[in-house]
């Protein structure tokens, strides 16, 4: 029951941070020169009477403290509106978040799966050339930008031939099998996924080896080895427990920094993703389109730190809820 509490306790105090984030967001993408009828006012076939149609359809004739309170009162009654071209807003996100989810979810457990042993193995040859190897290839893994490193993959995918340059699926998707549904948009994820695993995984792992390096040296440790227990029972029955549980409340900010950093990635791959959607969004000015997706980001962002918060209560019973 404690848990469920705590739970409406944290939605209750996500609603002031989704006022703030949507009064910050609104009010800056209004301040912007782009003119959300700009491609129609370059249309010499558009009238001025449908330009001013347009302007009151989507209520850009108002004052922009007038706008911004349409819209919320839009957003609380679940009326995200239309985007520029018409489209209603709430379908084009329900296309985009399950690729983004699909491809957080991914690099999350490929991360983790992989990042964490090697975190506890370097952290166990301290100062060992192993040690050493992993920390520079660490670091090259966190100074490569994401955008930069997606450039050089698509290069790659291009020359090679070996791996799709853009989309989750292909051309011939919906005459495949089952089967070959699933390689299909294994085969599209490999290079998104690649770029994002590969920076994630140099700080998740660095995290890990500080963490268990500095509870390999703290006293319990000592009096456990001074005890006679075995070197595996100290490191993996001790210490690690204690390292990881840092590693748990990490999670939440990794998935938000994967949602902000899949965006360049998905666009240069033409991943219809979140993240390119409001990137697109955003150059055409579309303040119903941006502010749902953000919206939504937000909305994920406080999921994903809750669910790292309850996760780190299962894994260390200790931590209060309250």
């Amino acid at each position: 029951m404690q848990i469920f509490v705590y739970i409406l306790k944290r939605l209750i105090q996500a609603i002031p941070l989704l006022f703030l984030v949507s009064v910050i967001s609104f009010f800056i993408i209004r301040l912007s020169p782009v003119d959300p009828l700009g491609e129609l006012r370059l249309n010499p076939s558009i009238s001025q009477e449908t330009l001013k149609a347009e302007q009151q359809r989507l209520g850009l004739d108002k004052p922009k403290i007038v706008q911004y309170g349409l819209w919320l009162k839009s957003f609380l009654k679940g009326d995200l509106g239309v985007t520029v071209t018409g489209e209603k807003v709430s379908v084009k996100l329900m296309e985009r978040i399950p690729n983004t989810l699909l491809l957080t979810a991914v690099v999350i457990f490929l991360t983790w799966l992989v990042g964490i042993p090697l975190g506890i193995y370097a952290a166990l040859n301290w100062k060992k050339p192993v040690d050493r190897i992993l920390t520079v290839v660490t670091s090259i893994g966190m100074a490569i930008p994401s955008f930069f490193f997606a450039l050089l993959l698509l290069i790659f995918a291009v020359k090679t031939g070996w791996f799709p340059t853009g989309g989750l699926t292909s051309f011939n998707f919906s005459n495949l099998s089952f089967g070959g549904k699933v390689v299909d948009i294994i085969h599209h994820l490999v290079l998104p996924v690649i770029v994002l695993f590969t920076i994630s995984l140099s700080g998740l792992q660095r995290q890990m080896r500080g963490n268990l390096l500095d509870v390999l040296g703290s006293d319990y440790v000592k009096f456990a080895r001074a005890k006679g227990l075995s070197e595996n029972k100290v490191v993996y029955k001790h210490a690690l427990r204690n390292a990881i549980n840092p590693m748990v409340t990490l999670l939440g900010f990794e998935f938000a920094s994967l949602l902000s950093g899949a965006a360049l990635t998905e666009y240069v791959f033409q991943y219809p993703g979140l993240g390119r959607l409001i990137l697109e969004a955003v150059m055409k000015s579309d303040i119903n389109l941006v502010m749902a997706s953000l919206m939504m980001g937000t909305v994920m962002l406080v999921l994903g730190n809750l669910l790292a918060d309850i996760l780190l209560k299962f894994v260390d019973p200790r931590v209060s809820v309250n």
